[in-house]
């Protein structure tokens, strides 16, 4: 009875998790105003600056932290290494947790 618990409960999770999935990018692998298609060096860069540009979308609606007029999943992953670069990564909990032992 509990391994049929455990397995409903873990059915459970992962359908809410699957439920909260983004959509499709429909704009994704077009060009944008000026004709570009951001790809990797642009993702890893507006993820770097994303602290800075989520500050100013609250204030503007002409700024946004994320461009969806991009080639898709290497601008994602671009995003996302410059995200980490930006909040510290994983690295710098470790770094601390070791210098403080």
């Amino acid at each position: 009875m509990r391994n049929v618990s455990r397995f409903i409960l873990g059915m459970l999770i992962l359908a809410l998790l699957a439920g909260c999935a983004p959509g499709p990018n429909s704009l994704a692998k077009t060009p944008d105003a000026k004709g570009e298609v951001p790809g990797f060096w642009r993702g890893l860069w507006n993820g770097i600056i994303a602290p800075v540009t989520f500050v100013i979308s609250l204030f503007t609606d002409k700024v946004r932290m994320y461009e969806v007029h991009n080639n898709g999943g290497w601008y994602d992953f671009g995003f996302l290494l410059g995200a980490m670069i930006a909040f510290g990564g994983s690295a710098g909990g470790t770094a601390a947790r070791r210098r403080h032992r």
